[in-house]
């Protein structure tokens, strides 16, 4: 029963279609409203219609601006972004000029300091320069370089000529006849030198000084048979010594190293670096090294003196005749030989070739 209910309904449906397709009859008095009526609707139509299109054609027209206006605007955005990026390009060439900038302006600053340097370093070489030109036309002058040779030969010529004064007053000369033994190249075994172990000593056993020899023995065998003539001629050759080397010194305007307090035979010779006994204790060394500005005196004789002291003072004296003749140029005989080096310097002094040096 249910299925056939849709089916009736349908049918009623169709009949009611076909009764509204049916055309409608008007009569003849209501035709002229009817026909009026349809006219009105009809020009209504026709004007809607025709305000349809205008308002199409005005929809229209504003969807194109609307749609170029939004193409404006993503434009628009678009370059401003790109503005935005070209202000942030910008901003870092600007930082980056600034930078560079900076710099530049510190190269200038160096640059400006390297140019004020390289002016002061030319006008002190044009300077120096000026004053080579005037050094070598002096030296081309009258008062030139061979001046100045001829100066120093009149003065080696005076200095050979005190020197010879002096060789005059203490000549050291050769005897013959005298034991080696007995000679001062013999004592020195205590002494710490330069000279190697394996050098044959230079004999200088028959050099005197003012006819006085120096013997090892006063300072080897000190005692109470000990010939006191002998000893006070040691003491009294090595015045004479250190009298010639100090006039020596004085004569070539040599500081000596070790200075020498003239007395005769009563001579000392200072120190002012004295060795340290490494038996000492620290507490003494300690005390020595404060003190060490004050010098030390050695005897240059024996007489009251420890013989340790005395052969030291020797080897002082024998350092200051090798300093006088390392300034002249010339090598030193031994530490053992006072006399020999005394005699060594004389000569070179008074030869001819002293002064052409």
């Amino acid at each position: 029963m249910e299925s056939k209910k849709p089916i009736v309904k349908v049918q009623e449906e169709k009949q009611k279609g076909q009764e509204d397709q049916k055309p409608k009859v008007i009569e003849w008095e209501d035709y002229e409203q009817d026909l009026a009526r349809l006219c009105s609707l009809t020009s209504a139509l026709e004007e809607t219609k025709r305000k349809k299109n205008i308002v199409e054609q005005k929809l229209h027209t504003l969807i194109q601006v609307e749609a170029q206006s939004l193409s404006r605007s993503n434009e628009l955005d678009e370059m401003h972004e790109k503005l935005e990026s070209r202000k942030l390009v910008m901003g870092n060439m600007s930082m980056q000029s600034k930078v560079v900038e900076e710099k530049v302006r510190k190269q200038e600053e160096q640059l400006s300091s390297e140019i004020r340097s390289l002016l002061v370093a030319g006008s002190a070489l044009s300077a120096a320069s000026k004053h080579m030109q005037d050094s070598n036309r002096a030296l081309a002058g009258e008062k030139g370089y061979i001046h100045l040779q001829n100066l120093q030969k009149l003065l080696r010529l005076r200095q050979q000529y005190m020197v010879s004064q002096v060789s005059l007053l203490y000549p050291v000369k050769v005897v013959i006849g005298r034991a080696p033994e007995q000679e001062l190249e013999s004592f020195t075994s205590t002494i710490k030198s330069g000279v190697p172990s394996g050098s044959k000593p230079v004999d200088q056993g028959s050099l005197t000084i003012s006819g006085l020899h120096l013997t090892v023995i006063p300072f080897t065998k000190m005692s109470f048979f000990t010939d006191k003539k002998e000893v006070q001629r040691s003491s009294t050759a090595l015045g004479y010594v250190a009298h010639a080397v100090s006039l020596i010194a004085s004569y070539l305007q040599v500081p000596l190293r070790y200075p020498l307090r003239l007395g005769g035979s009563r001579s000392y010779i200072r120190d002012y670096a004295p060795a340290i006994d490494h038996s000492m204790s620290s507490s003494d060394s300690n005390s020595i090294s404060l003190t060490s500005s004050k010098p030390v005196e050695f005897p240059l004789f024996m007489e009251g003196q420890d013989s340790t002291r005395a052969a030291y003072a020797v080897f002082l004296l024998n350092k200051d005749l090798e300093q006088l003749l390392n300034f002249i140029g010339v090598k030193s005989l031994g530490p053992r030989h006072v006399l020999a080096n005394l005699k060594e310097l004389l000569r070179t002094i008074l030869s001819s070739e002293y002064i052409e040096m």
